[in-house]
């Protein structure tokens, strides 16, 4: 992958270089992404949640066409995560449907279709996704598949950085410029949709900015003392002061993983080495910190390391691959692949988290 920003900000990868150079997303069947969720509807309630497949919409069109066919307003609509035109998506959607009969979809266009119709006692809210699966066709590849299936292996056992992808910063990189204006006060804050992209894009940068600093140390999968460990699976933690052989062990089975900062009011909680490096970075970018902070974000964590599910890679031609593997909310599949490839993304930006 080659994004203005990513070059820009030199943030690595880890050690091995990319096995091939690829095309992604050449059609939008070469990308398929499945929404996971952590629960299944009750069977009952106001609100209908709808499991749709869509090819060449994006879910703000899908959930304007969902509330048109069933005679409701756009804000009656719920969705947990956003997903691109430029894919074949799995997705879930919510009605408010108080009382009324579930509606006909037989007048939605081609393209979009209801697979799964059941009834919820609550509206599907954003970010409410366990994970997604994700079903990628690489093209055009010049390489070893054997090379590349080891790969695989080792990400599965390892782990890859969990940087923020391309598409938290826009097409050029130029949200966060956008933020550094909106904080110096020379643009205006926007709509509260824009503020909210602009904030997520100085968190997200300052985030890959302490990422990468720990990979070029070479400890951006180790446990430091002073470190903020992330429990797998959830947004908690807790402050190690010293790592000993439990803590080992549970960061070599997956258990916990090392943390960055997501910036807010206030220092991060790590301690130390850690602790100052954040600082550090936090200085570095000052009016990206003190932004954030005068937004009154509270200071939480991600992790710095992301282990896919279930990976795996098969060739379909000598130069065409498919690769499959899961992961948690929040994460980026591109993120995966750029530890595999030097890819160039012909659709356009890949879809959202």
């Amino acid at each position: 992958m080659s994004h203005p920003l990513f070059d820009a900000a030199g943030w690595p990868r880890t050690a091995p270089p990319p096995l091939t150079q690829a095309l992604l997303r050449v059609q939008p069947e070469d990308f398929v992404v499945e929404e996971q969720m952590p629960h299944v509807p009750e069977g009952r309630g106001e609100h209908l949640w709808l499991k749709v497949r869509k090819r060449g919409f994006n879910t703000d069109q899908v959930a304007k066409l969902l509330a048109r066919a069933a005679g409701v307003t756009r804000r009656e609509v719920g969705y947990a995560g956003m997903k691109d035109r430029n894919a074949v998506t799995v997705q879930w959607f919510s009605l408010h449907l108080p009382g009324r009969p579930d509606p006909s979809w037989s007048e939605l266009p081609p393209g979009i279709e209801v697979l799964e119709a059941a009834r919820h006692t609550r509206k599907l809210k954003t970010g409410a996704l366990a994970g997604n699966c994700f079903t990628l066709v690489l093209r055009e590849c010049v390489g070893d598949g054997d090379a590349l299936a080891a790969r695989v292996r080792a990400i599965a056992a390892h782990g890859v950085p969990n940087y923020f992808g391309e598409q938290r910063f826009g097409h050029d990189g130029d949200n966060i410029a956008h933020a550094r204006a909106m904080f110096a006060g020379t643009e205006p804050a926007g709509d509260r949709h824009l503020r909210g992209i602009y904030l997520s894009a100085a968190r997200a940068f300052l985030f890959n900015e302490v990422l990468a600093a720990r990979i070029r140390a070479g400890n951006w999968d180790q446990a430091l003392s002073g470190e903020a460990l992330m429990l797998a699976g959830s947004n908690s933690f807790f402050v190690a002061e010293a790592i000993d052989a439990t803590l080992q062990a549970r960061l070599a089975a997956h258990d916990i993983h090392p943390s960055g900062p997501l910036w807010g009011e206030g220092e991060p909680p790590c301690r130390g080495v850690v602790h100052e490096l954040e600082m550090a970075i936090g200085a570095r970018h000052a009016d990206l910190a003190a932004g954030l902070a005068a937004e009154r974000l509270r200071q939480e964590r991600r992790a710095l390391r992301l282990l896919p599910r279930e990976p795996s890679v098969e060739a379909l031609e000598p130069s065409v691959w498919r690769l499959r593997f899961c992961l948690p909310a929040g994460s980026y599949a591109t993120m995966v692949v750029r530890e595999l490839a030097e890819y160039r993304s012909v659709g356009g930006m890949v879809p959202v988290e």
